[in-house]
């Protein structure tokens, strides 16, 4: 007979890896302490050891996870270089779990998301961009809202039930989801748009 395996211990890092599972596949109300706990195979008290503050504390711990993006700014040669990378690694973050891409629009940065934001302005004004704070700031708000308007447009929020209409537009106008290729364009469209803006600053 096939010796057991001993349980996986639990961890900060399997509790967020679990939660971001629930969220992206079945949405951030579904997420609750009690079926977190279930996927993990623990009690829902046991993760309080790792979450004091519980609930809200999660909330906290994975909209950190999914706004915290690192850039080597070795090789980039301008600013605009750096700060396109920048904006590539932040919506390749936060298309990567949509499941709480609100916790990310509405939770201020802190931990090692506010870390990187330090980082971003340090190396911009490092390669001789003048109001580093601002152009962060002005990117990280174009890279959320354009992540924001790309996932309504996937489809990838119309659940079992979801009618698929664009919201403001005519009723019984469905939709067409946009193609990865389209999202790619518009993004980078904006993103030109926001650079030159920027370089005029």
């Amino acid at each position: 007979m096939p010796a057991k395996r001993p349980p996986v211990p639990l961890s900060r890092e399997r509790i967020i890896d679990a939660a971001l599972h629930i969220a992206d596949g079945q949405g951030l109300r579904r997420l609750t302490m009690r079926r977190l706990g279930d996927s993990l195979q623990v009690e829902a008290m046991a993760i309080y050891h790792h979450l004091p503050r519980g609930k809200e504390a999660l909330m906290d711990a994975l909209a950190e996870h999914v706004t915290t993006v690192t850039v080597p700014d070795a090789g980039l040669a301008s600013w605009q270089d750096i700060a396109r990378t920048w904006a590539h690694a932040g919506r390749a973050a936060l298309l990567e779990h949509p499941g709480v891409l609100a916790l990310a629009l509405t939770k201020p940065p802190q931990g090692t998301a506010l870390m990187a934001i330090r980082e971003q302005a340090e190396q911009l004004a490092a390669s001789g961009l003048g109001d580093s704070a601002q152009a962060v700031r002005t990117l990280r708000s174009y890279v959320m809202g354009s992540v924001a308007v790309e996932i309504q447009r996937s489809g990838w929020a119309i659940g079992p039930g979801g009618d698929g209409e664009e919201p403001g537009a005519p009723p019984g106008q469905v939709s067409r989801p946009e193609s990865d290729q389209e999202a790619v364009a518009a993004f980078e469209r904006g993103l030109d748009a926001l650079l030159r803006g920027l370089a005029e600053m």
